[in-house]
């Protein structure tokens, strides 16, 4: 399968805690490039403890697709970023609209805080939705306390979507609970949220999107996680899951 979209990866070189530099980021999208993905959304984190300097991101974005080109790396890079939920609702409108996942101001990364997911999460997606944008909920499998499953449902009934671990559906303990999420139509996009090629999660998706294909809900729909529905995100369109 390719043309897949990444809409989750720290692939920016020296902004925060993914790509230490520019070899490393080039590294990344030649690895995205092997496995079928042609979109990569660069994700930094936006959060108290990563000096990411917003204003700048545009420029590093535009400086990372003229290396990829450079380099002859079939992969195009979008803006984006990786919201902390404490500090959503003190961003401008200005500075959401930088951070926002293709840079149309419409749709949001939103990282839970640490611990499960909690009232202020859902608080804050309200917030968010009062001011014009919608979220997109990033790996809540790491963040998934017993009633999970029925806060995703809430949050997915407010307009959200939710974005889960690609590698963690393709392998490892998060898999069945992600598999079941899928099952209740609370899995709508997949993420590397890969933060370097030289170690940890890789920037893939193919595996993944496999073991999605064997949810019975969802394998209809694989096409549309895989691209239709990142696609509209970055273009900053309505998003309406099809299960």
């Amino acid at each position: 399968m390719g043309g897949l979209v990444d809409i989750h990866c720290h692939v920016l070189p020296g902004v925060d805690d993914g790509a230490a530099d520019l070899s490393d980021s080039l590294a990344m999208a030649a690895q995205a490039h092997a496995d079928g993905i042609a979109v990569l959304c660069a994700t930094p984190h936006i959060r108290s403890d990563h000096d990411v300097v917003i204003d700048e991101l545009p420029a590093r974005v535009a400086a990372l697709g003229d290396a990829l080109r450079g380099a002859g790396i079939p992969v195009r890079v979008h803006s984006g970023g990786e919201v902390a939920a404490p500090l959503a609702s003190e961003l401008s409108d200005a500075d959401l609209r930088a951070v926002s996942l293709g840079g149309s101001g419409q749709w949001i990364l939103l990282e839970p805080a640490p611990g499960p997911m909690d009232d202020a999460l859902e608080a804050v997606v309200e917030h968010l939705h009062g001011r014009g944008v919608r979220c997109v909920i990033a790996h809540p499998e790491r963040h998934a306390g017993a009633d999970a499953a029925q806060r995703l449902a809430r949050l997915v009934a407010r307009g959200a979507l939710v974005q889960v671990t690609a590698a963690l559906v393709a392998d490892g303990d998060a898999a069945p609970t992600l598999l079941e999420w899928a099952a209740q139509g609370l899995v709508h996009l997949l993420g590397s949220d890969a933060h370097s090629a030289r170690g940890g999660r890789p920037v893939a998706l193919s595996a993944g999107l496999a073991r999605l294909a064997q949810v019975p809900r969802v394998a209809p729909h694989v096409g549309w996680i895989a691209r239709e529905a990142p696609l509209a995100v970055l273009a900053g369109r309505p998003v309406v899951p099809p299960f």
